[in-house]
């Protein structure tokens, strides 16, 4: 049998508005515990100029006990284009 421990997300969004609502939803999801969280403001340079600003957030969401597994989670992830 297998378990799923935790997980670490990394999300980028384009505004710090955008980035805690983000926080503030996984906080409120059932069927992990978020463990860790937190966002960062991240800037593209090219020649010394500013071509791209964006935010990067990373959650670690905690499934279950390593040692006393309780809980079988099964993850899916979806694509979504972003055009």
């Amino acid at each position: 049998m297998k378990y799923l421990l935790k997980t670490t997300e990394e999300y980028r969004v384009s505004t710090q508005e955008e980035a805690t609502q983000l926080i503030e939803e996984a906080k409120k999801e059932s069927g992990y515990i978020l463990q860790k969280y937190g966002s960062q403001y991240k800037e593209r340079k090219q020649k010394g100029e500013v071509i791209d600003a964006y935010f990067k957030v990373t959650l670690t969401k905690f499934f279950t006990d390593e040692k006393e597994p309780e809980f079988q989670t099964k993850v899916t992830y979806e694509q979504e284009s972003a055009y």
